[in-house]
């Protein structure tokens, strides 16, 4: 992938995640609501957009942005996937590499 499209997707993908948060921040749902799954999946989403957006900045990766954006896809994931333990999975993304 050259950087101009690297650059071109980023700019569509900072378009999606304005749409994906201001559906987020109108949804009502708070935990104790029925709809909480559905905020979540739209939570989920804004993620993966932070995801993408990360993994392909034509800078050098930042490995403190790719662990913070997989903790917080695992820690979401986790109510979707529960025999998957997938929060547990996160207790390592930010153990020493000692």
């Amino acid at each position: 992938m050259t950087e101009d499209e690297k650059l071109k997707m980023l700019k569509t993908s900072w378009e999606l995640h304005s749409l994906v948060e201001t559906s987020y921040l109108n949804n009502p749902a708070n935990k104790d609501d029925n709809e909480w799954l559905e905020k979540q999946r739209i939570l989920l989403a804004d993620m993966a957009l932070h995801l993408l957006q990360t993994s392909i900045n034509p800078e050098e990766i930042k490995l403190d942005r790719l662990r913070d954006n997989l903790h917080a896809i695992l820690t979401i994931a986790d109510q979707f996937l529960p025999l998957a333990n997938l929060k547990k999975a996160t207790e390592k993304l930010y153990a020493s590499d000692k």
